[in-house]
């Protein structure tokens, strides 16, 4: 009995590990997505840029989340295809999360 109990709880643990690791391989690393927007965005979109002067603030959550939803037309669609999925996921996360209205807004450009 002790012995189907620690078989039955070592599969339980097994199952609740490997949920956790699914739900967060769908994420970004919001540093890395840091790094990436000021290396690929900024010298752009600066004041005095090219493009519209942009932040992580300068948008709410729901407004990052139209923009990364509608991507292929921006009109920089074609810097986001040099990209790959996961570096376009890594700046959507900091963004997404230190928008105006997230618990942690971004305190400077």
């Amino acid at each position: 009995m002790a012995k189907k109990l620690g078989i039955a709880a070592i599969i339980m643990v097994f199952i609740v590990v490997t949920i956790g690791v699914a739900m967060a391989e769908g994420k970004g690393n919001a540093r890395k997505g840091k790094y990436l927007f000021r290396k690929t965005c900024r010298s752009c979109h600066m004041e005095g840029g090219s493009a519209k002067d942009l932040s992580p603030v300068s948008k709410t959550q729901a407004e990052w989340q139209i923009v990364f939803d509608n991507i292929g037309k921006l009109e920089c669609k074609d810097e986001w295809a040099k990209l790959s999925e996961k570096d376009n996921l890594d700046v959507y996360e900091h963004l997404y999360g230190h928008a105006f209205d997230s618990p942690s807004p971004a305190k400077c450009k």
